[in-house]
């Protein structure tokens, strides 16, 4: 079974935890994952895209010139898609992208992408979230002392001299936050960190887990995905 250490917001190393391997470390299923990936952005899309067509446009009830002896092309109306406010062929029509994919599938990712993360490295996990205030300063103080957002980890490469503003953005990672209930405190305290993002352990899906480079979960929270997932 596979075992993470535990942190405070400090950083200090105070417990471990053992975590399910029927969970945390399962095989990596790309296509799985990119079925649920391609999902959830399909989902997210208004389909509200749309252009009339010659029978929806205005006018064109008369013909434009009579049939023959013109010497012209002949016309029917003055809204066919060839003339100028004429409908639109083959134009975009009102429609919805959503579908489901099998709940099978969507947990079998789920379970794929954690696994990875752990194989990674990139999970950290935290007692809680209790600074003494709840301030943006506080937070992004956190993922420094949890060795997330750490300039010192920049390395430049050929001696290349950095500013310190673009050595703070190399050092930024997308970072997913997970908590086990909805905190209002802990999401306005991240929300103006950039590359940043907080979330309820019921409310993650794939998308974010793959989105993010570094998955910062609280114990409880971790606990509580391994229960819904077994």
């Amino acid at each position: 079974m596979p075992t993470l250490d535990v942190f405070n917001i400090e950083g200090k190393k105070i417990d471990k935890v053992e975590v399910s391997d029927s969970v945390f470390n399962v095989e990596l299923h790309k296509n799985a994952i990119s079925d649920c990936v391609i999902q959830e952005q399909a989902n997210k899309r208004q389909g509200n895209a749309k252009a009339k067509d010659r029978s929806e446009v205005s006018g064109g009830g008369k013909r434009p010139w009579r049939q023959k002896g013109t010497g012209r092309a002949r016309h029917s109306s003055n809204r066919s898609p060839l003339w100028r406010h004429g409908g639109v062929t083959f134009g975009p029509e009102l429609r919805s992208y959503y579908y489901t994919v099998p709940k099978k599938v969507k947990r079998l990712a789920m379970r794929s992408v954690l696994s990875d993360k752990v194989r990674e490295g990139a999970v950290c996990v935290v007692d809680a979230f209790n600074p003494k205030e709840f301030k943006t300063k506080n937070m992004a103080q956190i993922l420094v002392n949890l060795k997330i957002n750490d300039v010192k980890s920049v390395k430049p490469a050929n001696d290349e001299k950095l500013s310190k503003n673009k050595i703070e953005k190399l050092a930024m990672k997308r970072v997913l936050v997970v908590t086990r209930e909805s905190e209002e405190k802990v999401y306005r305290s991240f929300r103006n960190i950039e590359k940043v993002t907080v979330l309820p352990s019921n409310s993650i899906s794939v998308y974010p887990l793959a989105w993010a480079e570094r998955l910062v979960i609280t114990k409880d929270a971790l606990l509580k995905i391994e229960e819904v997932l077994k």
